[in-house]
């Protein structure tokens, strides 16, 4: 028997993941998360959502906690498109759509608001959205930051995690907490503010 057939009755014999089915848990579960929770979401419930037996989610994930933090990860981690509008104000504007976009989201303003507590009680899940969370508004910071650095609005030495906080903290404030609309004209308000502030702080 030569080395090639070995290899193609292996790779016939191992055990495939398909991406279909993946990929279908993963939607199942972000659907289970906003309709019951984390404490009352279930395994079998998520296979049950996504039409596949139980043991397809085991072959992908050892356990409930460890689902959830891979696919949360996942979706909070996704690069936020952010081009170059020339100005501070105009890619905070653009950062600013792009985030309220997502906030707005009914399975986003469901799940977040419910892992974040979920945070308070496990500190894995506190653990992991925390370094996510922080990494993801870091990105948005750093890219506004660093244009409007170049482009001489801004110090060097300006911290992009300040440009963060008032892109992200003022949306999830009016949005997830207060649940209040925020349509064009309160967002470009806000990224007329935060520039000014983040301006400010820079001095």
């Amino acid at each position: 028997m030569t080395d090639s057939s070995a290899g193609k009755r292996s790779a016939a014999g191992a055990a495939v993941l398909r991406s279909e089915i993946t990929s279908a848990l993963r939607d199942a579960l972000v659907e289970e998360l906003a309709a019951t929770g984390y404490g009352r979401l279930s395994i079998e419930a998520v296979a049950r959502r996504a039409g596949v037996a139980k043991t397809a989610i085991y072959r992908r994930w050892p356990s409930k906690l460890e689902m959830v933090l891979e696919v949360v990860t996942a979706i909070a981690g996704q690069r936020l498109e952010l081009p170059d509008t020339g100005s501070l104000r105009g890619d905070l504007e653009l950062a600013m759509r792009g985030m309220a976009s997502a906030l707005r989201h009914p399975l986003a303003s469901q799940i977040i608001p419910d892992l974040l507590a979920e945070a308070a009680r496990n500190p894995d899940i506190g653990a992991t959205l925390q370094q996510t969370l922080t990494e993801t508004g870091r990105t948005v910071g750093g890219q506004v930051v660093e244009r409007a650095i170049g482009r001489g609005e801004l110090p060097p030495d300006t911290h992009a995690d300040l440009a963060a906080d008032l892109v992200i903290g003022p949306l999830y404030w009016r949005l997830a907490v207060l649940r209040k609309p925020c349509g064009k004209a309160e967002i470009r308000g806000l990224a007329q503010a935060a520039a000014a502030a983040i301006a400010a702080g820079a001095h």
